[in-house]
């Protein structure tokens, strides 16, 4: 019997950020809405089916227009989670949150929006994060 292998190789155009903060995702949200004159809104909660019947669920915030997409998520699991690692990406797992930037953003480098959310009282830690050097890099493929 012949096999065929599917390989597809996914786009990683996007910029993404490692947030430190202890304070709740929807006060992190509405800062960061007051701060870069954004709408992130809570959407429904992400779900991983995991193997062994396990789900992974993550909180996010999201903002869509016709040329970018934002996306606010919390990186570890809300709710109770039974898993070894429940997070979003494991690899840095050091992050409260995650910044997931498509497309462009009003004219802010990269730089500039690291600038920005540092200077947030709620944020104690920020840094932008390469998705190529994650192992769980397919989890922030919707």
């Amino acid at each position: 019997m012949k096999t065929l292998l599917l390989d597809i190789s996914y786009d990683y155009d996007f910029d993404l950020y490692g947030l430190v903060s202890s304070s709740k995702e929807y006060k992190l949200a509405w800062t960061i809405n007051q701060l870069l004159g954004l709408r992130l809104v809570k959407q429904k909660d992400l779900c991983y089916e995991l193997v062994g019947k396990e789900q992974l669920l993550i909180s996010n915030y999201e903002q869509i227009t016709d040329h970018s997409i934002i996306r606010l998520m919390r990186n570890k699991a809300s709710g109770i989670c039974t898993l070894d690692k429940p997070y979003l990406l494991p690899d840095i797992k050091q992050f409260d949150y995650v910044l997931q930037i498509t497309g462009a953003m009003q004219c802010l480098s990269p730089r500039e929006l690291l600038q920005q959310l540092a200077r947030l009282p709620l944020v104690q830690y920020v840094k932008q994060v390469d998705p190529l050097k994650l192992k769980f890099k397919e989890n922030l493929i919707f």
